[in-house]
């Protein structure tokens, strides 16, 4: 806050007052986080936000980030509500999310006392990028992508495409660059339009490539890398092609012209082929008019893949033998080569005729002859090269047609010979002649229009010369012919004279020179042809033509062999003026080794010159090339031509490096590695791997030997083969050479190769693989891990062998249980796992086994050595399987008890069969499947079970029964509930006969009005898990109704159930029997207290039903069993309420140990037929079984079913037990057991009431709490205290819990009060005006609701009774084509005006079943003699002083535990029986002892027995006592032997160790109390 002084504008303005003016502080707003674009490594994204100063100061900033990201500007200053882009730059170096805050330092001036922070997000991604190659299917096969050109034709150029493809989802930047290699002298072959781009994500980018090959009969290649930051590997693309050229050939290497007259013409034809897809250019090196020969055309085109026809002329103009030889000149090839023979007759000469045969018989001789005038002369033997080994042929001279082109030009040619030969017989000096020309290099003018040739004879012979000229060219030669004597030279004169100025002038002069002096000189010296080449102008100064030419190409490059080569080049004339051209000499003698051939010429208009450029690169030659320049027109005019003529030496280069490495190899077998070979250099050479003889064994090359082209690289393949468990060191040698030579001098490159022989073998982790259980007629895909821990790789080969143990009896069949392996052959990295994908088919119910073995392989693939143990695989196969574990019953039978819907449903057996392997005609259809065509299907089982519904009134509440269905076993169950509509095939309505039976109509009507139904009717279980179903009866029709359902388990078992309902009239008495068979619990034949057992009575109907036992029947069976009652009904007749169970009470006594079978009537006063009930017990003689065996079963019946592991769908209260199993257990024995009571809703509070059982009037069950509420989630203790009463009794109580929802009740409150309130408005107000007040207000019946009888007639309307519900029935019998009749629709119009009282809502009911068997005492100390102290001190506090009722073997126990076999025994208990009777009704006595234990004492005098004895009576009062305790009342000290203070007592202390043990318990159950906390 700032004081600031301000004068106030007031009234009287003469008071002053200070102001506090608040200054904002500088904020600058930024957004919470900024996410960047999705980036790929080493690359960069970015994005903007705005930073505004949104304060009235000037703000400076200065951001704080730490890489990967960057901001700019980095700092400034924003003025007040200035904005500014602020650019966030993410660079990321690694494949990550990125998530990092930012710090913006603001404040004003200088100051930076704020901060705010931008949270910078970002996530990274590798690049890839693709090359994508339309090509042929054989490049797929290449280790790298190439793009192949083919062949492409010289001075031409191809193009292709390929693409570049990002499948990543980041933006990729890429470089393609030419990979450095050979250095390229001029511009390189290969070149491509992209050099670097970015691609999108899914995106593309198409490159061309063009290539441009110069030399002919080469291969190019080139290597395209394509790079991008962050990818890990480099890709590069092979680029290669071939250069090709003209390929012409002659139809005949000679013409032979015969004899011919002076001055006439013989013509001849040749022609010239051309077979390649180039275009050829020839000239022949001929001049038409100075000769005797002539060629037409003398130059031109040879199209591709076609032929011309040559015209050949021989025009002679002296009388004699003429030979020579014209070169055909191709660009981009060697010159071919027609021999030209003829000889001229003149009317006074007549010389001999030559003919072609004459070239070879003059070879021999002039050779001989030559060598000895050459060794003669100049002491020098010249050797020759044979080149034809045949003996009747004589030796000829190798030359290259290049050679004897430039011998024919140099004027060295020999006589009429095949070759030319090094030991010419004249030669002719110069060979061109310029006339009038000015060298570029001089000043001087030539001196005048005549030159001077000379020719020097290198024979022994005379030689006769003639000179051929036109008599019209300005070129002539003095003298024409002459005589020249043996090894002399002579000089010719050579005059230009030109008839008009300004021309150009050119041509060849030839001369023949032939032997004169011997008769057969035409056998041995055929004459032979020398020609001199002459150009001259006329030209006067600054009169020269303007040449218009070009040369093609205009550089050539030699290869870098030191060698003699040549190249062709295209001087074109383009003009319409002839075009002379000349080298320049000084050029021209700057290299020693170059030839220009011909140095000089005439061109004619449109015409061209093929110039051949012979050369002999040497090392140091300039690497740039040097130029040659070409005088034009005898002027200024010149072209030059780039020449590059450089020697190198081959270069090869191991780019893996120099040495080798193979990582360990098993003995035996083979591994390979590739190594990288290139020519760095420019010459094509020929390489050979050279390896030791001893060490080709061990290791080998593929390829070993071959071609490399410039700049070529090849992929070698190295193969390693160990003999022993060592390390190898072996030095193979590359040995390369260049391919144009012989090999002689070869160069050496040595590789050092290591590797290391071992031995290895593969393991699994385990070595028995135990898949566990799998079901029968399934697979399942497993995978078995196998190890290889040897350190070098192992090449294996897995079989596998079946082992069975056991098999199921009804899967004795074939078993085609297999396990299949993916693959059994491969090769394993050393330290390496690896998951064997497998399949296991089983088909039987057995133990199987598999015993997996292994061979390893070696180089060659076989498995000499014997197969080693791998592991086993075992798995069992089983069938699928479920089990009913819990069920709880709503509707109309909420009420019954478990154990009772447990035998109705026939679930013991159910479980049973559930366990049991199917038959094979179970698995008829593994799977549920529509399989009849009938409404009654076959079933395919003969197992079938009964599901009873019960009974219960028409209209009744539907009976629901849930089984929690559970799986124990190992494999998942899929299970369903097949109705008969569930299993018939649908047909058309023609295959559908209409006639069905009474079975099938009775199933269609249940079907149709669904009354069975099971919810789900399908489902999947995996192991251990449990699921609910509901089984629903409907009671809307009046009788027994029944369906045969399915139950089928897929690939397991299937099992008939029988659904039984029962649904009777309202008014009809009917008393549920089922089942109709009860078994007793097995009593022992000396047992002088049968207990008592009970049966029970269920009453389905809707009104009282009357019960009597025939006691007849009880009758005769106690006199068939010598007057002893063997079976006795305590409650003979009695009454059943409806929906109420009565138990029947029996005492069952046996008197043999065997197995009682009796059926004894019950009839129902209603009726007038009786029910059979068939009773089985079983006596059992102890002395022989045993003290405990007798009641083992019952001991030992703790049924796990019964056990509630989770709360059924839809139930919010959940018992911790639903069953109480006491055992067995001494009468009066006082017995307690907790449980709790969780709500597990989380939205309602719970109330809970329990109801508690009173068998024969009497309390043996208390429940504390009895009633209470749990808020949602609460949890709280139950305890059950149970007192058996004082004679023998199997216990099975049921006790129900009713649990109602306090929002429901609520509800029914708000629903009571608004029904109360307009029935209290209707009661209080009406309308007298209001005439239809019957129709507008609604009914209000405060009477339940009477049910209509079974649908005889629309009942008659009642004036004070409800109307009645329209029954569901109807709707049903709608279905099968009974109409609604018209008092039904008035009925369900009152009744939409009816508006019932409201009812409580009905409470769920919650079960808790608790069994026990009271023994005597006596009885119990016998048979438990263990278990009976246990119960001592409580048994003798607990005594009852009611009257034991009358039984038969009645007893109690007395005195000490000592018995006397015989009759002595039962005459003492008899006797001890009735005193202790007599004593406990002694009302004096009993008041007594009441009177003695409620003395309170301080000390008392105690005087201990040392052996005490049981107490053999007990008072009804349940005070602790001292037993055998002795006071003396009249305080006689000296009977006192110890003082102690009184003992508390014992029931107190038993109270308090009980409620501190629940509280305990209650507080871990809470979760408040860890009871597995160490102290």
């Amino acid at each position: 806050m700032l004081a600031d002084n301000h004068d106030l504008d007031s009234l009287d303005r003469v008071n002053q007052q200070k102001l506090l003016v608040p200054v904002k502080d500088v904020k600058l707003e930024v957004p919470d986080s900024v996410k960047l674009p999705l980036c790929a490594v080493q690359h960069s994204s970015q994005t903007h936000f705005l930073l505004k100063n949104v304060s009235r100061l000037h703000a400076s900033f200065k951001w704080d980030c730490a890489a990967p990201f960057q901001l700019r500007p980095e700092q400034g200053l924003l003025k007040a509500g200035q904005k500014c882009c602020i650019t966030v730059v993410f660079q990321p170096q690694e494949e990550l999310v990125y998530q990092q805050q930012a710090f913006c330092r603001f404040g004003e001036g200088d100051k930076a006392d704020n901060c705010s922070t931008v949270l910078l997000l970002g996530e990274a991604k590798y690049p890839y990028l693709q090359l994508q190659i339309p090509s042929n299917k054989e490049e797929k096969h290449h280790e790298q992508p190439v793009l192949h050109f083919g062949s492409v034709t010289v001075g031409w150029s191809l193009c292709k495409r390929f693409s570049i493809f990002n499948p990543c989802p980041v933006n990729v930047s890429f470089s393609l660059t030419q990979v450095p290699g050979v250095e390229t002298l001029f511009e390189p072959e290969f070149s491509c339009d992209i050099t670097s781009a970015e691609l999108a994500p899914g995106g593309s980018r198409q490159a061309t490539v063009t290539y441009s090959p110069t030399v002919v009969d080469t291969v190019s290649v080139d290597y395209l890398s394509l790079k991008y930051g962050g990818t890990l590997t480099e890709s590069q693309l092979k680029l290669t092609g071939k250069c090709i050229g003209p390929r012409v050939s002659l139809s005949s290497t000679v013409l032979d012209f015969g004899c011919g007259k002076e001055g006439q013409s013989v013509v001849q034809t040749v022609q010239l082929f051309n077979s390649s897809p180039v275009q050829a250019i020839y000239q022949w090196d001929i001049d038409c008019v100075n000769s005797v020969f002539s060629i037409l055309p003398a130059s031109g085109t040879v199209l591709p893949h076609s032929h011309i026809k040559l015209k050949a002329v021989y025009k002679p103009t002296h009388p004699l033998a003429h030979y020579r030889r014209v070169a055909c000149l191709i660009l981009h090839r060697e010159p071919l080569f027609l021999d030209l023979i003829g000889t001229c007759h003149s009317e006074s000469q007549q010389p001999e005729i030559l003919k072609p045969e004459h070239r070879h018989n003059s070879l021999d001789s002039t050779t001989k002859q030559d060598q000895n005038t050459h060794e003669d002369q100049q002491g020098v033997h010249f050797p020759t090269e044979e080149t034809n080994q045949n003996p009747n042929r004589a030796p000829v001279i190798s030359t290259t047609p290049t050679e004897e082109f430039d011998q024919i030009i140099m004027g060295r040619m020999e006589s009429l010979t095949l070759n030319p030969s090094p030991f010419p017989l004249v030669t002719m000096e110069p060979s061109e002649l310029l006339f009038n020309h000015k060298i570029i290099s001089s000043t001087v003018f030539s001196s005048s229009f005549v030159k001077f040739v000379s020719i020097r004879s290198h024979t022994r012979g005379n030689l006769r010369l003639v000179w051929t000229v036109a008599p019209d060219s300005p070129f002539s030669v003095t003298p024409t012919s002459y005589d020249m004597a043996p090894l002399t030279s002579n000089a010719f004169q050579v005059t230009y004279d030109p008839k008009q100025l300004n021309t150009l002038h050119g041509g060849q002069l030839e001369c023949f020179a032939y032997y004169k002096d011997s008769s057969d000189a035409l056998m041995m010296h055929p004459p032979c042809c020398l020609t001199v080449r002459v150009i001259g102008h006329s030209f006067q100064p600054g009169k020269h033509f303007t040449p218009s030419c070009f040369l093609n190409p205009s550089q050539v490059v030699f290869p870098a062999l030191g060698v003699i080569s040549s190249r062709t080049v295209l001087l074109q004339n383009n003009a319409d003026l002839p075009l002379s051209f000349c080298l320049n000499i000084s050029d021209y003698t700057s290299v020693e080794s170059m030839h220009v051939l011909p140095g000089c010429g005439l061109i004619q208009p449109k015409n061209h010159q093929i110039i051949t450029v012979r050369a002999i690169p040497t090392e140091d030659s300039p690497k740039q090339g040097f130029n040659l320049s070409l005088q034009l027109n005898a002027a200024n005019f010149t072209k030059e031509l780039r020449v590059v003529s450089v020697a190198e030496k081959p270069c090869v280069s191991l780019e893996s490096g120099s040495s080798l490495y193979f990582h360990p190899t098993i003995v035996g077998s083979k591994t390979q590695r590739t190594h990288h070979i290139r020519n760095l250099s420019r010459l094509a050479v020929q390489f050979q791997w050279s390896i030791p003889e001893a060490e080709q064994k061990l290791i080998s090359v593929e390829p070993d030997a071959g071609e490399l082209h410039p700049n070529e690289r090849s992929i070698q393949t190295w193969f390693f083969s160990p003999l022993a468990e060592k390390i190898y060191t072996l030095k193979p040698t590359l040995n390369f050479w260049p391919v144009q030579s012989d090999g002689s001098n070869k160069l050496h490159l040595p590789l050092e190769v290591t590797g290391m022989g071992s031995m290895g073998s593969i393991e699994t982790e385990k070595a028995v693989i135990d898949v566990g259980a799998i079901a029968v007629g399934t697979c399942r895909l497993i995978e078995i891990p196998l190890v290889n821990n040897s350190p070098c790789p192992v090449s294996f080969h897995l079989s596998v062998q079946q082992i069975q143990i056991d098999v199921h009896p009804y899967d004795s069949e074939e078993d085609d249980s297999a396990l299949h392996l993916d693959f059994e052959t491969g090769t394993m990295p050393s330290h390496f796992k690896l998951l064997l994908p497998s399949t296991l088919r089983i088909c039987t119910q057995a133990q199987h086994h598999w015993a997996i073995s292994y061979h390893i392989l070696n180089s060659n693939g076989h498995d000499p050595s014997p197969p080693q143990k791998l592991c086993e695989v075992q798995a069992k196969g089983v069938y699928p399987t479920l089990q009913v574990v819990d069920l709880c019953s709503s509707g109309s039978t909420g009420r019954l008890s478990k154990p009772h819907l447990w035998k109705l449903f026939s679930l013991d057996s159910l479980n049973e069969y559930l366990l049991d392997a199917p038959s094979p005609t179970e698995l008829t259809f593994k799977t549920p499947t529509k399989h009849s065509i009938r409404s009654c299907p076959s079933f395919f089982t003969s197992v079938m079970l009964d599901f009873i519904f019960s009974s219960a009134p028409l209209n009744s509440e539907p009976s629901e029964i849930m089984l929690m269905f559970y799986n124990p076993g190992s494999v998942r169950v899929n299970w369903a509930f097949l109705f008969p509509e569930d299993q018939q095939m649908g047909l058309k309505d023609w295959a559908v006969s209409g006639e069905f039976s009474s079975t099938e109509l009775h199933w269609m009507k249940v079907q149709i009005n669904q009354i069975f139904n099971v919810s789900p009717k399908s489902g999947t279980l995996l192991p251990g898990q449990k699921q609910a179903v509901q089984f629903i009866y409907s009671h809307d029709f009046i009788g027994t109704n029944r369906l045969l359902v399915v139950f089928k388990l897929t690939y397991g078992r299937k099992i008939l159930l029988n659904l039984q309902g029962v649904t009777v009239e309202k008014e009809e008495p009917y008393l549920n029997f089922a089942p109709k068979q009860h078994i007793f619990s097995p009593v022992a034949i000396d047992d002088t207290s049968p207990p008592w057992q009970v049966y029970e009575l269920y009453n389905g109907g809707a009104v009282p039903v009357h019960y009597e036992v025939d006691k007849a029947v009880l009758s005769q069976l106690q006199e068939d069993n010598f007057n002893h009652p063997v079976l006795s009904c305590l409650s003979p007749e009695g009454e059943v309420p409806p929906g109420k169970t009565s138990t029947l009470e029996w005492i069952f006594s046996p008197l043999e140990a065997k197995m009682y079978h009796m059926d004894i009537p019950i009839y129902i006063k209603e009726m007038v037929s009786s029910i059979t009930v068939k009773f089985e017990g079983r006596g059992v003689d102890s002395s022989t079984l045993g003290s405990s065996t007798v009641f083992t079963d019952s001991s030992s019946k703790a049924d796990v079913h019964r056990v509630q592991r989770e709360p059924f769908p839809g139930q919010v209260l959940f018992l911790s037990e639903d069953s109480v199993f006491l055992g067995n257990i001494p009468v009066c024995a006082q017995m307690s057991r907790i449980f709790f009571l969780t709500n597990v809703s989380h939205t309602d509070t719970l109330h809970y009431t329990w109801e508690l059982p009173q068998p024969r009037n009497q309390q043996v069950v208390q429940l504390h709490p009895e009633r209470g509420s749990l808020c949602p989630g609460e949890c709280t203790l139950c305890v059950l205290t149970f007192i058996p009463t004082d004679y023998p009794t199997v216990y099975q109580l049921e006790l129900i819990c009713q649990v109602l929802q306090e929002a429901s009740f609520a509800q029914y409150r708000d629903e009571l009060r608004c029904w109360e309130e307009e029935k209290e408005r209707q009661q209080n107000e009406f309308i007298i005006t209001d005439k239809n007040i019957l129709r507008s207000q609604r009914v209000l019946m405060d009477e339940k609701p009477v049910a209509p009888p079974t649908r005889k007639g629309p009942p008659p309307l009642l004036k004070y009774k409800p109307l009645p519900p329209i029954p569901v029935s109807n709707k049903a019998v709608s279905k099968f084509g009974v109409t609604e009749t018209r008092a039904e629709r008035r009925l369900q119009r009152e009744m939409a005006k009816i508006w019932r009282r409201p009812q409580p809502p009905e409470p769920a009911l919650l079960h808790l079943s608790v069994t026990a068997h009271s023994h005597g005492s006596m009885e119990y100390f016998k048979h438990f003699p263990d278990q009976y102290h246990k119960y001592y001190r409580k048994f003798q506090s607990r005594t009852n002083n009611q009257t034991v009722p009358h039984s038969p073997r009645t007893s109690v126990p007395a005195g000490p535990f000592t018995s006397t076999p015989g009759p002595s025994r039962d005459i003492q208990e008899r006797i001890l029986t009735f005193l202790l009777n007599d004593v406990l009704e002694d009302s004096t006595f009993v008041q007594s002892l009441a009177t003695l234990s409620s003395k309170i004492r301080t000390y008392q005098q105690i005087k201990m027995s040392p052996t005490p004895h049981p107490l053999s009576t007990s008072s009804s009062s349940s005070e602790p006592r001292v037993l055998f305790e002795t006071v003396d009342r009249e305080g006689a000290e000296e009977t006192q032997t110890t003082l102690q203070p009184e003992l508390a007592p014992a029931d107190m202390c038993e109270t308090i160790l009980i409620n501190t043990l629940q509280n305990l318990m209650t507080e871990a159950v809470r979760g408040e109390f860890d009871l597995t906390a160490h102290p």
